[in-house]
């Protein structure tokens, strides 16, 4: 029986005119294939070049058509969208104003004019350029790194619109900051979490939409409804644009919490077989790998997880990955936090590809030739507008 392939690729990344669907950057910083950072038997992904190089720089897809990834098509999907944005307004903040940018085009209106500035003490000041008195407001901003500084623009820029006499105010958050402080693991420690979803809603947010949240249950410490986008059908898309065969293929979850998030992964890819890291974490990022749950050996493995903060775990993961015999070995992720020193970790030749997406700006400084930058513009644009017109959400991922 032939090996079966995972599905085509969408129009977003057709291969018909790379030349248009592509732009490259070089990295800013000297970089080493030779590195290694962890034991000296670790194997490294042997192929002539990350299949994601042209001309020894880094490629990005970006946005060509207003369309969604192919696995998002589904028979019971709204297709009938009143994409009327008369009363519909976008407004970015500082952290990730490309995405936002991004988000515009694809629902094809401008930003709001907004103006955000900083005292010289460091105290945040806003201002709309622009009325949205009784207009549905949509503040893209994420809390990712500087977490406390781009968290307080959010909540001024809330205000902001609650004052100005905005009709219903969106919080859309790409990354949700403070999302693993989700609980209690020892005594006397406080859950950041929900304490941020509190500020978030006495700021004034009637809605929070986010992407891929570390965990489910973070969704109820809000008391206003919440939209969860995933983000694995970008990544999905991608993947299957690069014809791996299904046999050849394992998902691999690098710990046992995120089990669930790899296994909805890998059913949706050609139903691969899943494989689990197990890990001992003795403090705050820093973990130990102990042994590996499923096989590995001579399989493409792909390392799912929501997001990569110092890389410890997932390179810690690859690293055994590889001892185990896998014969390459991607890692995928939606937010790329990319603390030091992760980028070291995920450029010292343990990784065919780094796959994530935009959700939180990546640096150029921070580019290596494994990284690969998918944008979710699209889905998050699509799903203001079933939000704006009170279309499910949910219907999109089915």
């Amino acid at each position: 029986m032939a090996s079966s392939l995972l599905q085509p690729p969408s129009s977003l990344f057709t291969s018909t005119s790379r030349s248009s669907t592509l732009r490259t950057f070089a990295p800013s910083v000297p970089h080493s294939r030779n590195t290694r950072i962890f034991s000296l038997n670790s194997v490294k992904c042997d192929l002539p070049e990350p299949s994601n190089i042209m001309n020894r720089k880094p490629i990005i897809p970006v946005l060509n058509e207003r369309t969604l990834p192919k696995f998002m098509d589904s028979a019971r999907m709204e297709k009938t969208v009143n994409r009327n944005g008369n009363r519909l307004k976008l407004f970015s903040g500082t952290a990730n104003p490309a995405l936002s940018q991004e988000i515009a085009w694809y629902m094809g209106l401008e930003l709001g004019k907004i103006s955000i500035k900083r005292f010289a003490d460091g105290e945040i000041y806003v201002q709309l350029q622009e009325s949205v008195r009784g207009c549905n407001v949509y503040l893209i901003q994420p809390t990712c790194p500087p977490a406390n500084e781009n968290l307080m623009e959010l909540k001024i820029m809330i205000d902001a619109c609650r004052r100005a006499s905005a009709k219903n105010i969106t919080a859309v958050i790409p990354y949700f900051g403070y999302a693993r402080a989700d609980r209690k693991t020892q005594g006397r420690e406080s859950i950041a979490a929900k304490l941020v979803a509190n500020l978030i809603t006495k700021a004034g947010a009637d809605r929070v939409l986010a992407c891929d949240l570390h965990s489910g249950q973070s969704m109820g410490y809000f008391d206003i409804p919440v939209d969860h986008v995933h983000c694995q059908p970008v990544i999905l898309d991608y993947l299957a644009s690069k014809g791996i065969s299904s046999n050849d293929l394992v998902v691999v979850s690098p710990d046992v919490g995120g089990v669930a998030r790899a296994r909805a992964f890998a059913k949706k890819l050609s139903d691969a077989p899943l494989a689990i890291v197990d890990k001992r974490r003795h403090g705050h990022n820093v973990a130990e790998v102990m042994n590996l749950i499923g096989d590995v050996k001579g399989k493409v493995a792909v390392m799912v997880d929501d997001m990569i903060d110092t890389a410890g775990t997932i390179a810690k993961g690859a690293a055994l990955l590889h001892e185990e015999g896998a014969r390459e070995v991607y890692a995928c992720c939606t937010h790329a936090v990319f603390s030091p020193p992760a980028i070291e970790r995920l450029s010292s030749g343990l990784f065919q590809e780094v796959i994530i997406t935009n959700t939180i700006p990546v640096e150029e400084k921070n580019y290596f030739p494994q990284l690969t930058i998918l944008t979710v513009a699209n889905l998050l644009g699509e799903t203001i507008w079933r939000i704006h017109d009170d279309c499910s959400v949910t219907s999109i991922f089915q």
